[in-house]
């Protein structure tokens, strides 16, 4: 059933743990949840914690990444970053956030698009 946007979804992060891994990232966490919310992949990179979100479109017609994460979304992001690192005991590590846009059908992912640094986060937001 590749039309089940669920499954479209978990394609895309598929896709998308592949294609770091392929550029040298380390898989840290995938889909961790909690009642704030989720985090989609936790990756690392020459000694860089990545807070990766994960997006998925069937076309162009919404925009590319800058168009996948409102303030909203950014700062729920930052939350849930910020107590992933306090549980890890991770106030040392540096940590960017990034955007994976996948384009295409769940069958057939055709285009890759990665924002490094997606979003600023302010001053003291990911201290704890």
């Amino acid at each position: 059933m590749t039309d089940n946007p669920k499954h479209f979804g978990k394609t895309a992060e598929i896709v998308a743990e592949q294609y770091l891994r392929q550029k040298g990232y380390q898989i840290l966490d995938r889909n961790v949840r909690s009642a704030m919310g989720g985090l989609d992949l936790i990756v690392s990179k020459a000694d860089t914690v990545v807070f990766v979100e994960v997006k998925a479109r069937r076309t162009a017609s919404f925009g590319g990444v800058v168009h996948a994460i409102d303030q909203r979304k950014e700062r729920r992001l930052v939350r849930l970053a910020a107590s992933y690192l306090a549980r890890r005991k991770w106030s040392d590590r540096a940590c960017r956030f990034d955007v994976i846009l996948c384009h295409g059908e769940a069958t057939m992912l055709k285009t890759i698009e990665h924002i490094e640094d997606a979003f600023e986060v302010p001053g003291d937001d990911l201290r704890w």
